[in-house]
């Protein structure tokens, strides 16, 4: 309302009836190995929805598997959650750059990377990190900016220690994951 081109960056979780498929896939390395995700879009109310397509995302969903988006059940992690958003980021800093969408009368093609990330809760804490190591570093997103919401600060998403290597971060980034828990 306020003339910002807007888009947000979800998981998709369901066969959204309003998104299709852009065409556009790009490869992440998730661990050992590299995933391929597609993005699926639809403009709602003034904003770009994009949604992360992958099989790791569509079969947590209640109607595919009768379990639950984050855990099988309450309080219970996915033993597969910081793969999956870690997916999540890396294909959310990619958006703005590829995805050629021309939705709106006032703008047209890519976002650029002159842009503000508003990463929420602990699903997308993983985005300033890779920013800064894997963009930044290489001279891109040089003005981008990151604004962390913590939505509620009951779920954490605590993993072992031990997985750091499969965020395929700099060890320099290590001590910053490091917690005790009180």
């Amino acid at each position: 309302a306020n003339g910002h081109r807007v888009m947000t960056v979800a998981p998709r979780y369901d066969q959204y009836k309003d998104a299709w498929d852009t065409g556009v896939a790009i490869e992440v390395k998730v661990g050992y190995i590299t995933e391929k995700v597609r993005f699926f879009h639809c403009y709602k109310r003034g904003v770009d929805r994009v949604f992360i397509d992958h099989p790791m995302f569509l079969e947590k969903v209640w109607g595919k598997t009768g379990s639950k988006i984050y855990g099988p059940t309450s309080g219970t992690d996915y033993e597969d959650n910081q793969l999956r958003f870690s997916m999540l980021c890396q294909a959310a800093l990619e958006a703005p750059r590829i995805l050629n969408l021309n939705s709106c009368e006032y703008f047209s093609g890519p976002y650029g990377e002159d842009v503000v990330f508003i990463a929420n809760d602990w699903h997308t804490a993983l985005l300033p990190c890779y920013l800064k190591s894997m963009y930044k570093s290489k001279g891109m997103y040089e003005t981008a900016k990151v604004a962390y919401c913590i939505h509620n600060i009951a779920y954490q998403g605590r993993f072992s220690f031990s997985d750091f290597s499969l965020l395929n971060l700099p060890d320099a980034f290590r001590s910053s994951f490091d917690f005790i828990d009180g």
